[in-house]
């Protein structure tokens, strides 16, 4: 059975992840161990919350460096939500360095009149990356459900595989690349909820779980 390691660090609900990956036919593990996350055949970071009380949290517990690992390893990682913008080497929401696995910053939505922030609800995404296996079976312009008030900005453009609009503000909604030392395209990240996101993003953890199990050579 394929295991993917679904990383518990006190931020967010795990279950609602977990709940869509079992239904793609693979086994997440919800722990905080590090020799678990090593054993496993793909890492999963979700989150909800903000960025300084999550990141100190995957370093109390000791979690950077099995993060950083399986990456490095070219495992499959897919972040969710606050598990994209931690890969990131600052936030303007705190003063905590990222994990500094993707190059880049997270950056506040600047305010404009009639816009909310946070930004909550179903947007449309435009695909950056058609060709990703994120988006494999799923429309070419879904709508997906957001709730934040930061996004990501990686220094690489190619790194962006969809981007969404607020205001008149086009952010990025999903990264895909390569990261560290790894030599493939392994890191796989959203700022939607895949597990909120209905048909589309069922159909995304999906894809990732496809993935894992054929673990494509790089």
């Amino acid at each position: 059975m394929t295991v993917i390691a679904v990383v518990d660090y006190d931020m967010g609900n795990l279950h609602s992840a977990c709940k869509g990956l079992t239904q793609a036919g693979v086994e997440p593990i919800v722990t905080d161990s590090a020799k678990e996350i090593d054993r496993a055949d793909a890492v999963v970071l979700p989150g909800v919350g903000s960025f300084d009380p999550a990141i100190r949290q995957l370093r109390d517990r000791g979690l950077e460096a099995p993060i950083k690992r399986a990456i490095a390893q070219g495992k499959p990682f897919l972040g969710i939500c606050l598990g994209l913008q931690l890969l990131f080497d600052s936030s303007a929401e705190g003063v905590e360095p990222g994990l500094g696995i993707v190059a880049g910053t997270v950056r506040a939505f600047v305010p404009e009149p009639g816009i909310a922030v946070p930004h909550m609800g179903w947007n449309q995404l435009a695909l950056t990356q058609p060709n990703s296996l994120l988006w494999e079976g799923i429309d070419r312009d879904p709508w997906v459900y957001f709730v934040h008030s930061y996004y990501v900005a990686p220094a690489d453009p190619a790194m962006v595989a969809a981007t969404t609009t607020h205001g008149s503000q086009t952010v990025t909604a999903a990264i895909q690349g390569a990261a560290l030392d790894s030599g493939c395209a392994n890191v796989m990240a959203v700022q939607f909820h895949p597990e909120k996101s209905a048909g589309s993003g069922l159909r995304l953890l999906a894809n990732f779980a496809a993935n894992v199990r054929s673990r494509v050579a790089c």
